[in-house]
């Protein structure tokens, strides 16, 4: 795989006109034509639409974003730092060992690399060396509040922020050691997960924990009746109970089913599929991909008449809903004894966790401990805590420590999942020039019960408790979705408008959750725009992005990938240019889409612009796992539900991208450091890289890409509902 780190250089595309005004036509006149846009109906009348004629010798002038864009004044990575300065100072930061300092991270390190750049900046603050700096993972600290939730590509914007106030930095060892941070370095954890010395959630060292796996409804939050075999079960080899694990009223329901203690996981796995379960019907029984899209497609208004003469570029966009899918399953360690519980594992939100569990059990606060665990991945899964919910009420029962694992089935079928949505979109262009964007969202409602990590505004999110969709949820999702998407270009009228549905599904914020689908859609129209004016994409783009660090990365990539190079019949290059998080980032790719069923992206090149680089290895990392989940979403991965159940249950039946997927040519530019804020990373990576990846796909194979995953087959026999899979033993070469 090729990589680079290189910096820009003057750019060949051409340049599109500045934001001035042209002579002939004032800014404001077409401005007033925009505003009309989206309000011109047949109740305008004839004389209305008179007013909308201008010279032929009137030149056209770009028109600002109306209203300015909500996330240029306040993103969710503005709110998260201003919530969490004023407890920074409470943040444990101690003389450790061997002349180390000991940082308490308070965000989980979910693989994004955040403890590894925290660690860099700490060192600098200190002036120590990078090898004299130990992050550890905090426990759920209440008195954090806000300051211990992980999430919207915040952690490290946050941490930045606060590090001049940390706890206790005035008794700290110091140094003279030059700055690490902009250097490239290795991430802190790299040599033990390679090496499997790190410890993950399954890998903790408590005693009696024995493991525990769960049967599961037919069909998504299934209803729990009663066990016909109890006997037969709870005699079979190694099996030390069996539990079906009750409904619960908490924040968030407790995840249904009937959970099987045992020996080993094998002996669990085996009475788990012995049971007999008698379930009543779910809340989505009988609904499918299909009946949701139609039920979305439903709940948006149709737009307005655009104005006479105008040309309007549109589409209507479906995207299947996603599984999370990391490598590692949702788990848990309980240990819950009449006086106290203590919790293991991976938790984006600790605070709310403890809470809740304590107010499940009838616990004090103090009496229960929550130790959030590093995690192999988690995009956003683990902002809930459901396999805690099911383990305490194991262990609870047991009398004895749970060690609870989700099979891969359970993981992709019954846990939480990116919700389905349903897109149209429409750019109104007058007198060539786009004078309006209107794009309209529907989602299956995205579950917000975690709150902001704590458990007073979460319990306020959840009531009236048992409601799929609560005025709080509706409100929180909103907030989300209006300090998160942004646009990068000078459109005119831009209104985007999110209408969430209620339906009963186990929703989570997934990796740029509302952000990669809607500005897919945009870049996708960008590129049909710039068709229909007869323009370049990129110089179509370079005229109409508001920014100028937006230009400055196009122009990278433009460059470094040899935009417009003649390219062989079913091959293609695209382009994508993404704003989010106070970064700036902008993909080309080149696609083989001579079997377009089988298309592949063969090169990449992409440019980041997060104000102040901490560490370069990272940002690479980061930018190339952006890339590989752009291709699996763009090309092939998504959940068929079916009679309400996904019938995905096995990473070879979940078409997420493999290592053959992706392109051995990967070239990541990092801009240098500008003086501006530093800006956030871990979900910028996918909307630039995902439109490249459409478009580059609609150049090569003549189509408009509208479904996602574009490729989207049942091209495998579904594990039966309810059941787990047999496992695949491969026998080893003797």
């Amino acid at each position: 795989m090729k990589r680079s780190n290189e910096s820009p250089r003057p750019s060949c595309p051409p340049r599109g006109p500045d934001d001035g005004d042209a002579p002939g036509l004032r800014r404001r006149d077409v401005l007033g034509y925009a505003t009309a846009a989206p309000l011109v109906s047949a109740t305008a009348g004839v004389a209305g639409l008179a007013g909308l004629a201008a010279p032929s010798t009137a030149a056209a002038a770009l028109l600002p974003m109306t209203p300015p864009d909500t996330t240029d004044l306040i993103d969710i990575g503005d709110a998260v730092t201003v919530t969490s300065l004023p407890t920074m100072p409470l943040v444990k930061v101690t003389n450790g060992e061997n002349g180390r300092v000991r940082l308490a991270l308070p965000r989980l390190e979910v693989g994004q690399g955040i403890a590894t750049a925290t660690a860099m900046m700490l060192a600098d603050k200190l002036r120590l060396p990078l090898s004299a700096i130990e992050v550890t993972s905090a426990d759920a600290s209440p008195e954090l509040i806000w300051n211990q939730l992980t999430g919207g590509s915040s952690s490290v914007r946050s941490l930045h922020a606060g590090m001049p106030v940390l706890g206790g930095l005035g008794g700290l060892l110091s140094g003279s050691t030059p700055s690490v941070v902009g250097q490239r370095v290795t991430r802190l954890d790299a040599l033990d997960i390679v090496t499997g010395r790190k410890k993950f959630t399954l890998d903790q060292s408590v005693p009696g924990a024995m493991p525990t796996m769960v049967r599961r409804p037919p069909t998504i939050n299934g209803k729990f009746v009663s066990i016909n075999n109890m006997n037969t079960v709870t005699a079979m080899p190694g099996v030390i109970g069996v539990v079906p694990i009750p409904s619960t009223n908490g924040i968030t329901p407790t995840p249904p089913g009937v959970a099987v203690m045992a020996e080993t996981f094998g002996q669990a796995w085996a009475a788990v599929n012995a049971l007999d379960v008698t379930w009543a019907a779910g809340p989505i029984d009988g609904e499918s991909n299909a009946t949701i899209m139609r039920k979305l497609k439903s709940a948006l208004l149709p737009f307005a008449l655009p104005p006479l003469g105008a040309l309007t570029v549109e589409g209507e966009f479906e995207f299947a809903p996603a599984a999370h899918c990391p490598m590692e399953v949702e788990c848990a360690i309980a240990d819950v004894r009449p006086d106290r519980a203590e919790i293991w594992a991976g938790l984006q939100s600790p605070i709310v966790t403890q809470q809740a569990v304590a107010a499940e059990l009838g616990l004090p606060l103090s009496k229960v401990i929550v130790h959030a665990v590093p995690s192999g991945g988690s995009f956003g899964r683990r902002l809930f805590w459901d396999p805690v919910l099911q383990a305490i009420q194991v262990s609870k029962a047991l009398g004895r420590p749970c060690r609870l694992m989700y099979h891969r089935t359970d993981d992709m079928r019954h846990t939480r999942v990116r919700p389905p949505m349903f897109h149209k979109a429409r750019a109104t262009m007058l007198l060539g020039q786009v004078i309006a964007f209107e794009q309209r969202i529907a989602g299956v409602r995205l579950d917000t019960r975690h709150g902001f990590g704590n458990m007073l505004e979460a319990a306020a999110i959840a009531l009236p408790n048992a409601f799929p969709q609560t005025v709080g949820n509706f409100a929180i999702e909103q907030i989300m979705f209006k300090t998160m998407v942004t646009s990068p270009y000078n459109f005119g009228v831009t209104t985007k408008l999110l209408t969430p549905v209620a339906m009963d599904m186990n929703t989570c914020s997934y990796r740029s959750v509302h952000i990669q689908p809607s500005r897919l859609v945009e870049e996708i129209l960008v590129d049909e725009m710039a068709k229909a004016a007869g323009k370049d994409p990129v110089a179509f783009r370079l005229e109409y992005l508001r920014l100028p660090r937006a230009r400055a990365v196009l122009k990278a990539v433009a460059e470094a990938a040899q935009w417009g190079k003649a390219m062989p019949a079913g091959f293609a290059q695209g382009v994508g240019v993404h704003q989010e998080s106070k970064s700036f980032t902008a993909c080309i790719v080149e696609i083989d889409a001579r079997v377009p069923s089988a298309a592949k992206v063969v090169r990449a090149t992409i440019a980041i612009d997060v104000g102040t680089p901490i560490n370069p290895s990272g940002i690479e990392a980061q930018m190339q796992g952006g890339l590989c989940e752009s291709i699996a979403l763009v090309l092939s991965a998504g959940l068929h539900i079916q009679n309400g159940l996904p019938l995905e249950g096995s990473y070879s039946q979940y078409h997420f991208s493999r290592m053959k997927h992706y392109p051995k040519d990967v070239k990541v530019i990092i801009m240098p450091a500008s003086g501006e804020a530093i800006g956030g990373l871990g979900e910028v990576g996918l909307s630039a890289s995902s439109g490249a990846i459409a478009n580059a796909y609609a150049r090569a194979t003549g189509t408009k890409p509208r479904s996602f995953p574009l490729n989207f087959p049942v091209d495998f026999t579904p594990i039966p509902p309810g059941k787990l899979p047999t496992p695949v033993n491969v026998p080893i070469p003797t």
